[in-house]
């Protein structure tokens, strides 16, 4: 029989059936799945199959998974050289962002957008607490939204406070498995209450001496959405560390400058200091944003040379 799995915390898994009964599960001996070396090797959103266990009444044994069609992962928090896999089988991935209380970084998103783009998972950026903006924050969001949508990402404004956007953000989720990420504190968990105001997820406010938000969930979890699709609420992320990713592939997971990779005098330019690069004159002359281009250098200067 065919399950999803909705929720993993380590040793046991909740998964849901194709007729929509929810079992406790456990995994049969040791899983490897495609060589991937995985801190888990079952993840939120994976398709298994499973048989009932006789001495527990209302458990289940995973016995397979079925083929992923995607997967994002993270650097492993206990072992930066490994996976652990957040979420598989995704159709799009959204990421909520503040411009205050507290602020994402753009390197931040731009982290979450390469993830996103070396896994095939479409991704949607969520600019909440639109009802704190003073001048100064719309005219930060005016310019940040004409950065990602001129190159094709979708972004869009909300406010949970007073509603405004909050329908928009919905009907982007209908009939989608979507995964929600952000840091902690920018109101992940207070949309999901919205949406579902018997689930009670905790919410914190924002670390006063950090800035920062405080962490909640601590396990990925999926939930069925009642206007149709799925979405998997995921622990609030602090450092999106990439993984299998080297740095002579990272500039293809960046639209603007992967549409001019082959514009470029050397077919392993890595557009820092090489003569006739097209990233770089597409820099100067305003094509592609400087900000983007500084995010880039910044996250091949973070990488490692070896690639896992």
């Amino acid at each position: 029989m065919k399950a999803t799995v909705y929720k993993s915390t380590g040793s046991w898994y909740i998964v849901k059936d194709e007729r929509g009964d929810q079992f406790n599960a456990r995994i049969l001996g040791k899983f490897k799945i495609d060589g991937l070396t995985s801190t888990n090797p079952i993840a939120v959103g994976d398709i298994v199959n499973i048989v009932a266990e006789n001495e527990l009444e209302g458990s289940v044994t995973i016995t397979e998974i079925e083929d992923r069609k995607n997967y994002i992962t993270r650097s492993s928090p206990a072992n930066k050289h490994q996976h652990h896999i957040i979420a598989a089988n995704l159709e799009q991935s959204l990421l909520f962002a503040t411009l205050k209380d507290p602020k994402t970084s753009q390197g931040f998103i731009d982290r979450f957008l390469v993830t996103s783009e070396a896994y095939r998972v479409p991704a949607i950026i969520v600019f909440n607490k639109a009802d704190l903006y003073k001048k100064k924050e719309e005219e930060k969001f005016a310019i940040v939204k004409d950065i990602y949508t001129s190159i094709g990402y979708k972004v869009v404004s909300m406010s949970l406070e007073t509603g405004d956007g909050v329908e928009a953000v919905k009907a982007l989720l209908k009939d989608k498995v979507t995964l929600l990420s952000g840091h902690s504190g920018v109101g992940k968990s207070s949309f999901i209450n919205n949406i579902f105001p018997e689930i009670k997820l905790k919410t914190q406010d924002v670390s006063g001496w950090s800035g920062k938000g405080l962490h909640t969930t601590t396990f990925a979890e999926m939930f069925d959405l009642p206007f149709g699709g799925k979405i998997i609420d995921t622990p609030g992320i602090r450092e999106l560390g990439l993984v299998d990713i080297s740095k002579q592939e990272l500039s293809h997971y960046f639209p603007e400058m992967s549409a001019l990779i082959n514009a470029c005098q050397f077919n392993n330019c890595m557009h820092m200091n090489e003569p006739g690069c097209a990233v770089k004159t597409a820099v100067q002359n305003g094509s592609i944003h400087v900000d983007r281009y500084i995010s880039y250098c910044n996250i091949l200067d973070s990488m490692e040379e070896k690639k896992y």
